[in-house]
């Protein structure tokens, strides 16, 4: 299910709280920095798991905003790295997984704290820092929409 969405207009700016998106296959969301953008696979929009920031914040005592991974769509309920290589839906919004969305430089220096640090944050998100998704049919996604995979909705 969808937690939240989030989208930057441009690169480094602020990530803006959306209700919905109006998604485009094989561009992206509209109004959001990675629109079109195509300097590697699965640009169009990348998700993360609300459980992992959660279990994140719980080891390291952090209170992260849901913004802070500056991923587009935070879920709660699938296991995400599962939909690599995988076409699933959000309403009916039709997408596939294309690649994990691994924590970079920039990500573990935007969690780090004077309590955790770069490597730290790094280590913590490996394998669990969400995926990047290629859009494959234009739509509207909104929050608390499910996400379904082989006809099961999460």
């Amino acid at each position: 299910m969808i937690q939240a969405i989030y989208i930057a207009p441009k690169p480094g700016a602020a990530q803006q709280a959306m209700n919905n998106i109006d998604v485009i296959a094989g561009k992206g969301i509209l109004g959001d920095r990675n629109y079109d953008q195509h300097r590697w696979h699965g640009q169009n929009i990348t998700l993360v798991e609300i459980e992992n920031i959660q279990n994140f914040d719980q080891q390291y005592q952090q209170h992260l905003t849901l913004d802070a991974t500056r991923r587009n769509l935070i879920t709660k309920g699938v296991a995400l790295n599962e939909l690599i290589g995988q076409t699933f839906f959000i309403g009916s919004t039709k997408l596939i997984g294309t690649e994990r969305c691994e924590p970079c430089l920039a990500f573990s220096q935007q969690l780090a704290s004077d309590t955790v640090s770069k490597q730290q944050v790094f280590d913590a998100f490996t394998s669990k820092a969400g995926i990047r998704a290629t859009i494959l049919s234009d739509g509207v996604i909104t929050m608390g929409m499910p996400i379904t995979v082989n006809n099961a909705k999460s």
